[in-house]
């Protein structure tokens, strides 16, 4: 569906310490993890294999075609289903994210929700070196227009540290492996659908 490679750089792993674009969550019973890193591009070192074994990753999907953040998650995405995953986390590469709170988007899963949305701005979220403009460009018109046209009140939309089950990705009604997604719409897309057709 996606022009990707798919590298196995290591068995599953239990570990979740490491900064990944991706993190899928395996069995019925979401009790493994297996880490895969879905790359665009990257050229910072940090898909060095040594690396990525050391941080217990298990699959490196590279980006072949044109596009940014959707394409990758395309990708991400087709693997996911196509491995028989029930779900995924997803994070940005970027370090912003806590690892430490994965447990509670696969809790979420558990419990039944389709998409889960980090939020810096719930009680307990934390920003920092957030430029101002960007700060209040959230919370005052992104974060509101994506909840009206989602008809679900959002606090961060721009958040990258999401959940979406596998039920979600693979509905036919949103059809998401269309070359449409292609720049950073995927993310905007499925936070819109997701309540207007009725997923938790």
């Amino acid at each position: 569906m996606n022009s990707g490679r798919a590298r196995d750089v290591g068995p599953s792993a239990s570990s979740s310490s490491t900064k990944a674009n991706g993190s899928a969550i395996n069995s019925g019973k979401w009790r493994r993890f297996g880490i895969r890193v879905a790359d665009g591009a990257s050229t910072d070192g940090s898909l060095d294999l040594d690396f990525l074994r050391s941080v217990s990753v298990r699959t490196l999907l590279t980006r072949r075609s044109a596009g940014a953040l959707s394409a990758q998650m395309r990708m991400a995405f087709d693997y996911t289903l196509k491995q028989g995953y029930e779900g995924v986390v997803v994070l940005d590469g970027n370090g912003k994210d806590g690892v430490q709170a994965i447990p509670n988007f696969v809790k979420a899963l558990e419990e039944g929700y389709d998409h889960v949305q980090g939020s810096r701005y719930l009680p307990g979220g934390f920003h920092e070196n957030t430029p101002f403009l960007r700060h209040w460009a959230v919370l005052l018109f992104h974060a509101p227009l994506i909840s009206l046209a989602a008809g679900f009140h959002y606090t961060d939309t721009t958040n990258g540290f999401r959940a979406y089950s596998a039920r979600l990705l693979g509905d036919p009604r949103l059809a998401i492996f269309r070359p449409v997604f292609n720049a950073y719409e995927l993310h905007y897309y499925l936070a819109i659908e997701a309540p207007r057709l009725g997923f938790k």
